[in-house]
């Protein structure tokens, strides 16, 4: 079992994350000073206090086209409603980290929730809470780092940025893989399957996100409610 985390444990536990974080991040702060003309230092600002990860790159997409910050904050909201779950998920285990606690629930990420819940883990809740947030922390370091280097080359260098989204769905592809060799459930990765597909096939573009997010959310807590159920009548002594 894990105790407590040295920086180049964490590095190497968050390696794949920052293989996909780094370049994004690289091309949200491309884009962001070139599709807005605003100073480098925006990017790194925002990464700092944001941390939306695609969110951050579609709001630089709706600021260019003109759209208000209400708008803007709609959409984000939106896009990062899924980690309202993944909150909710990991409230016991969050519980009693004191001042870290406010980070942790901040810098909560698909990436970073992924790891958080498919690592091997130690009895001792406090030291594995300081392991948490240095995970947490050092996630989001990769994506400053990206949005900064790419706020600094933005404007000296001509960037292509074709095909740069599929870091992001070969990144979950990994974290997908990584989850089930951990878990060892291959239900909620059907499930996910199943409700991306239908939504691609019904829904209109815009809201095929949320749409799968939603109905995959729905058909696991109902999964689990009849588990549950079961559990609880197997464990009733019969008489």
């Amino acid at each position: 079992m894990e105790t407590g985390l040295n920086n180049r444990a964490v590095v190497q536990l968050t390696l794949p994350i920052m293989f996909g974080y780094i370049p994004l991040g690289m091309a949200f702060g491309v884009l962001f000073v070139t599709q807005l003309d605003y100073p480098w230092w925006g990017a790194t600002l925002m990464s700092l206090t944001v941390f939306a990860g695609a969110a951050q790159l579609l709001s630089v997409g709706l600021l260019a086209a003109g759209a208000g910050l209400l708008e803007v904050f709609v959409a984000m909201f939106v896009i990062n409603a899924r980690h309202l779950f993944y909150g909710l998920s990991l409230l016991g285990r969050f519980r009693g980290a004191g001042w870290r606690k406010l980070y942790l629930i901040f810098g909560l990420t698909d990436e970073t929730y992924s790891l958080l819940t498919s690592r091997p883990r130690s009895e001792d809740l406090s030291q594995e809470q300081k392991n948490d947030f240095r995970i947490t922390l050092f996630n989001q370091g990769y994506w400053v780092i990206g949005s900064t280097l790419g706020a600094w080359l933005g404007r000296a260098v001509q960037f292509d940025s074709t095909g740069i989204e599929f870091a992001l769905v070969a990144l979950f592809i990994v974290l997908t893989i990584e989850q089930y060799k951990a878990l060892g459930q291959s239900l909620p990765i059907w499930i996910g399957a199943a409700a991306a597909g239908l939504c691609l096939a019904v829904l209109p573009e815009d809201q095929q996100l949320i749409g799968a997010v939603i109905l995959t959310t729905a058909t696991l807590l109902v999964s689990y409610r009849f588990h549950k159920r079961g559990v609880a009548g197997m464990e009733q002594p019969h008489g």
